[in-house]
Order: structure tokens, then sequence, then C-alpha cells
């Protein structure tokens, strides 16, 4: 089961902090070429991935599936469709259907449609694309809260996931207390910083004090 207290402090830290969390601490999470359909600056999701995976059709019928029967309010669904780009796995009813049922967001490593609608109920998406051809029988549901590999970030359900206006990010359970713990002190520092330019030092003496360089070191 997801923390609650730690997906509320992830939710307050952009993802670039996280991001060089991740990366002092030697993690994987942030998902390359996954964007905003709104990029505008306010965008933002944070809560616990609800795994979807699929693959292309064999000898066997497509479906997109019904799962959002299932999925919690205030869950992320996080769609591995293989970084297919030819056609999509989401469209207006399951935006409508989510937005209805207070799901937190939705996450596709692959495309989704219908993005006026997406627009309009501001529900927030991110993708690797938009594009209107159907899924339906070009691509089966497979599995449900599973582990799924997205850019090489390992992905299981009730992982934090969390997302804004610069892309998407998963943090694992098992490290997110460190993740957010030094992700926090860099939000900090960088608060530090921009304070003493504000009263007089140079960026260079402000970075130097406050070891800017070392951010992304652990000690």
């Amino acid at each position: 089961m997801t923390d609650s207290s730690l997906t509320e402090r992830l939710g307050a830290i952009p993802t670039a902090s996280i991001s060089d969390a991740l990366d002092a601490l030697g993690l994987r999470g942030s998902l390359h070429g996954i964007g905003p359909l709104d990029s505008g600056s306010r965008i933002r999701a944070v809560g616990p991935a609800y795994t979807v995976r699929y693959e292309p059709i064999t000898d066997e019928p497509g479906t997109v599936g019904d799962f959002l029967d299932d999925v919690e309010p205030g869950s992320i669904i996080v769609i591995d469709n293989q970084g297919r780009t030819d056609c999509t796995v989401w469209g207006g009813i399951m935006t409508q259907t989510s937005s209805a049922r207070g799901i937190a967001g939705t996450v596709i490593n692959g495309t989704c449609r219908d993005t006026a609608v997406t627009l309009e109920q501001e529900y927030p998406m991110w993708s690797a694309a938009r594009f209107m051809r159907t899924g339906k029988d070009r691509v089966r549901l497979v599995e449900v809260q599973g582990s799924i590999e997205i850019d090489g970030v390992t992905i299981t359900p009730g992982d934090i996931i969390v997302a804004d206006s610069d892309g998407v990010l998963a943090v694992a359970l098992r490290s997110a207390e460190d993740v957010v713990t030094l992700a926090e002190k860099i939000e900090r520092t960088e608060s530090k910083i921009v304070d003493a330019v504000r009263d007089g030092t140079t960026l260079r003496e402000a970075r130097q004090r406050f070891s800017y360089h070392t951010l992304q070191s652990v000690k």
C-alpha cells in the first residue's frame, strides 16, 4: 500500500528536483519521451500507479479492455503500449469515465486520442504521442496490476507516480523515503541560492556557498 504521507510530500516537489534526487541515489525513474497533453505550468498529478500492459494482437481478437471499473480514485493509470504511435489505447469515453471517478491522471507509453475532450475535462494526461487510429483489433490487453517497464524503468502497482509540465517519473516504494528526503533538501538548497542572489551575491558565490555542484552526490 502506498504511504499517503510520502505521496503528499512528493506531490509538493517539482519533477526536476525528484529527478536530481534519483540521479544522486543511482536510481532510475524518469520516463523519457512521455509529455503532458496540456503543457500549462500548473498541470500536475501524483498518486499510486495502476499498471496496464498491451501487446500487438496475434490470432486472438484485440480489445482495449474495461479495467477502469477496478481503478481506485486517486490512482494514476500507467499504460505500456510498447511506445507504439500508430494506434491509440485511450479515448474520450475513458477520459470522461476516469474524470467522473476521481482518477488522478493517466500516463501512456503510446498514444491517446480525443484530445479536445481531455482538454475540456481538464483531465491530467501524459503520453508519447497523439493519434486518432483505434487500437481495437491492433492491440490486446495482456495484464493489469503487473510489473511493467518503460524506458528501462520498472514500475510496479503502488509505486508513486509524479507528473508535471516537465514530464513523468516513477518512484519505487522501497526507495521513496530516501528520494523524497533528498529532493526536499535539493529544493531547500536551491531556494537558498536564489535568495542569496536576490540579496546581491553572485550566482557563482551562492552556488559555492551552498555546495550546488554536489547536490547530485550522496554524502
